[in-house]
C-alpha cells in the first residue's frame, strides 16, 4: 500500500521554518549586530549580519536596496508556489526529489519572512575555509540557506542516480 506523503513534506518545510525562526531570533537577543561568538577558532562563529541580498550575500551592493528586495521577495513567493505545486503532484512518496524540494520550500519561506517582516534576511553562520596558506570567509548564511542548498545539492544527487529499467 502506497500512503500518501505530501503532510509529511509540508511538516519538514514547517520544521525548516521553525528551526529558521528560532535561530535567527536566538541570534537577533544573543549577539549584537556585527559581532560574534567564536565556536571553533579560526574556523566557524556564530555572527549576526544583516543580508539586504539574496543568499551569501549576492545582490548586497545593489543602487536600489529596497527594489533588490521586492524582485528577491516576489521571486521567492513565486518560487515556493512553485515548489509547493511540485510537492502536491509528486509528494505521494518519499524520494530524494521530494524531501529536497520540502527543504527549498522551508528555506523560501524562511527567508521571505525576513524579507516581509524586516525587510533584510539575518544571517549568522560564519565559516572559515583555511588550507596552508589559503583562508577563505565564506559569505554569512542561516538555516533557509542552508535547506535551500542542501535542497538543491539532493536534486543533483538524485538526478545523477542510475534508474532502474522497467521490466
Amino acid at each position: 500500500m502506497n500512503k500518501d506523503r505530501r503532510g509529511w513534506l509540508l511538516v519538514i518545510a514547517a520544521l525548516i521554518i521553525a528551526l529558521d525562526r528560532w535561530t535567527k531570533i536566538w541570534v537577533q537577543h544573543h549577539i549584537a549586530e556585527g559581532d560574534e561568538i567564536t565556536v571553533i577558532p579560526r574556523y566557524f562563529s556564530i555572527s549576526h549580519v544583516l543580508n539586504p541580498g539574496a543568499a551569501f550575500s549576492l545582490f548586497t551592493d545593489s543602487p536600489s536596496p529596497a527594489r533588490t528586495r521586492w524582485i528577491l521577495t516576489i521571486f521567492s513567493i513565486i518560487a515556493a508556489v512553485v515548489v509547493l505545486g511540485l510537492i502536491l503532484k509528486m509528494g505521494r512518496r518519499f524520494t530524494a526529489t521530494s524531501i529536497a524540494l520540502a527543504l527549498i520550500l522551508g528555506g523560501a519561506l524562511g527567508n521571505v519572512w525576513d524579507r516581509i517582516r524586516y525587510g533584510v534576511v539575518t544571517d549568522f553562520l560564519e565559516v572559515f575555509l583555511r588550507w596552508g596558506h589559503w583562508n577563505y570567509h565564506w559569505p554569512d548564511f542561516n538555516i533557509a540557506d542552508s535547506a535551500i542548498v542542501c535542497g538543491g545539492l539532493l536534486i543533483m544527487l538524485d538526478a545523477l542516480m542510475p534508474r532502474k529499467s522497467p521490466s
